[in-house]
């Protein structure tokens, strides 16, 4: 799922940085009033949830990876915007410490885990809660990993069109849609089932622990 250093071209990953800015600037100032003594210790256990899951790593052909991201927790328990900071700071800390992602790619890889994966996550949650609490959450934790792994898909097989010599040799990532569409959602929708299943058993624990919903997904 992460995307390296050396495989966005600057024409993608310089735009996504200036928009990505403002969106945490914007979402700093949203969850701002939120973050109090009792929220903090709850949000910074799932945070590390996140990291955790983001450690375990299946390596995937072509420079990316797959593995859960817990993004659907933390949006339908915190917030999307609570989800898109703290995924952000999961993936500048794991690029600094461990070389997992990047620098240069972490709008890119943050954007999609964090944001709209978070997003997609509330509105299906927000949408099934209604019939089913359970199935409700585990498409939400279905179509969140998903619909990231496509986007990072798309980022990754527009780069021979974007970046490319004039022989029209691309300058940094190699492969097309072609490829990185199938090679990112299929062992991804696999990986959704996992992360579907966890969405479910730890939301549920979640509330045991605290005693009420926690959900305040925004």
């Amino acid at each position: 799922m992460h995307i390296p250093d050396g495989f966005i071209a600057p024409k993608m990953y310089l735009p996504a940085y200036a928009a990505a800015a403002g969106l945490w600037s914007y979402g700093l100032k949203k969850v701002r009033s939120e973050i109090d003594e009792e929220t903090l210790p709850r949000i910074a256990v799932m945070t590390a949830f996140s990291f955790v899951l983001m450690m375990v790593m299946l390596p995937l052909p072509g420079g990316t990876s797959a593995h859960a991201a817990g993004a659907a927790l933390l949006a339908i328990l915190f917030g999307v915007w609570m989800c898109f900071l703290c995924v952000s700071m999961v993936l500048l800390l794991q690029a600094f410490l461990f070389g997992s992602g990047g620098v240069t790619s972490l709008p890119v890889n943050a954007l999609a885990l964090g944001l709209a994966g978070g997003a997609v996550a509330v509105l299906a949650f927000k949408l099934l809660a209604g019939i089913n609490r359970k199935v409700a959450l585990f498409v939400a934790g279905w179509l969140s990993i998903n619909t990231a792994a496509f986007l990072l898909a798309l980022a990754l097989g527009l780069q021979p069109e974007i970046a490319r010599r004039e022989d029209g040799t691309p300058l940094f990532f190699p492969f097309g849609l072609s490829v990185t569409v199938p090679a990112l959602m299929l062992p991804h929708a696999i990986v959704g089932v996992g992360e579907g299943i966890l969405t479910v058993l730890i939301y549920h624990s979640f509330r045991k622990l605290t005693g009420n919903g926690g959900e305040s997904p925004q």
